[in-house]
């Protein structure tokens, strides 16, 4: 079976031609599960929300170098007390010199800062600086911006709605694996 894939994609591939690896029922089926997923939308409307912020930014920052969506994947997980880079990895499932090269970027803006660990003098923490605090605090407000204004879009009543059922979600989420407690049945 696998032999006749590849065959068939070097004869594609011999005739120039570019065809999906996937057939046209499968690509629906996929098609219908991704839209029935409300996780999955939710995946979408963060990252266009993060896209439409950014670009905020960006257009009202003075020219330099930008905060980029990859950068931002690290937020969630800094703070003002700090974090070892090894545990920043970590929790993004992600190499010590990838995260390095962010942190460096993040620093290099001035969004964060390195400072001893006062458990380990040997080890760093990262957290944000005075000047993250303060992008930061310009970020949520431009966020806030762009949650009125789907709040015009698509109503108050259902974005209030939203908020609660999303922390209701948080809370479900962060007190244990749900998926755990699924496969046990």
């Amino acid at each position: 079976m696998l032999d006749e894939y590849r065959n068939a994609s070097v004869t594609r591939l011999m005739a120039g031609k570019t065809v999906s690896p996937v057939s046209a029922a499968e690509r629906r089926r996929f098609e219908a599960m991704r839209d029935a997923a409300t996780l999955q939308l939710l995946f979408k409307a963060a990252r266009l929300a993060n896209d439409q912020a950014l670009a905020h930014v960006a257009a009202s920052a003075p020219a330099g170098p930008r905060v980029r969506p990859a950068h931002t994947a690290l937020f969630p997980h800094l703070d003002f007390d700090g974090i070892r880079l090894t545990d920043l990895a970590s929790k993004l499932g992600v190499t010590k010199q990838a995260v390095g090269q962010l942190v460096d970027d993040l620093a290099g803006l001035g969004m964060v800062e390195r400072v001893r660990d006062p458990d380990d003098s040997r080890a760093k923490l990262i957290r944000f600086s005075r000047r993250g605090h303060a992008a930061l605090m310009h970020g949520l407000g431009v966020l806030v911006a762009i949650q009125d204004a789907l709040a015009t879009a698509v109503g108050a009543h259902r974005m209030r709605e939203l908020h609660e059922t999303l922390r209701l979600v948080i809370g479900a989420l962060e007190k244990q694996p749900v998926l755990a407690s699924v496969a046990k049945d």
